[in-house]
C-alpha cells in the first residue's frame, strides 16, 4: 500500500458575502492550473428553509515522479448559504451570503504505484531507500507540498476577501 505522510493542515474560514459558484470555479481552476487532477469524492446539499448546507470533498493529485505524488485534500462545509442581491455600480448582482469553511490537507504519497509492496523483502528495502538513500529528496518534496498547500489556502482567502469588498 502506498505510504501517505500528512505534511500540512490548514483552514479557510469566512462569514459574509461571496459568490459560491465563482469561488468553487476559482478553487477548481487554481488546482488544475497547478497540474492537479481533481476528483470530487462527495457533493451534498441540504436545504433548510431559505438556506443551504453544502458538503464537498475533493482529492487533488499531482504526479511528481514514478515514486512520489502530491495530494491536496479539501473538505468543504458551507452553512447558511443564501441567495442575496447586492447593489454594485448601480446594478443588482446575485451573490450569496454564508459561512464557507475549507479544511485543507497536504499529503506526500510515496510508492503510489505499489511497486515495493509485492514481497516483504522489497518492503524492507523501501524503508532503507526512504530513510537513507533519498532522505533529502523526501524533505525537499515535503517542503514543496507544504508551500503548494499554503499557497492554495492563501489564494482562497484572497478570493474571499476580494469578493466581500466589491
Amino acid at each position: 500500500m502506498a505510504e501517505k505522510d500528512t505534511i500540512f493542515k490548514g483552514k479557510v474560514q469566512k462569514k459574509g458575502i461571496f459568490d459560491f459558484k465563482e469561488f468553487y470555479k476559482f478553487t477548481y481552476d487554481w488546482l488544475c492550473g497547478e497540474d492537479y487532477k481533481v476528483i470530487e469524492k462527495k457533493y451534498s446539499e441540504e436545504i433548510t428553509g431559505d438556506s443551504k448546507k453544502i458538503e464537498i470533498k475533493w482529492e487533488a493529485k499531482k504526479k511528481i515522479s514514478d515514486y512520489f505524488r502530491f495530494m491536496i485534500k479539501a473538505d468543504w462545509k458551507v452553512i447558511n448559504l443564501k441567495d442575496i442581491e447586492v447593489q454594485r455600480e448601480g446594478r443588482k448582482i446575485k451573490m450569496n451570503s454564508g459561512e464557507p469553511e475549507i479544511k485543507v490537507t497536504g499529503i506526500l504519497v510515496k510508492d503510489y504505484e505499489h511497486r515495493w509492496e509485492d514481497q516483504p523483502f522489497w518492503k524492507f528495502l523501501r524503508g532503507i531507500y526512504d530513510r537513507y538513500i533519498i532522505k533529502s529528496r523526501i524533505e525537499e518534496y515535503q517542503d514543496k507540498i507544504k508551500e503548494e498547500t499554503e499557497e492554495f489556502i492563501a489564494q482562497c482567502k484572497s478570493f474571499l476577501a476580494l469578493e466581500g469588498k466589491r
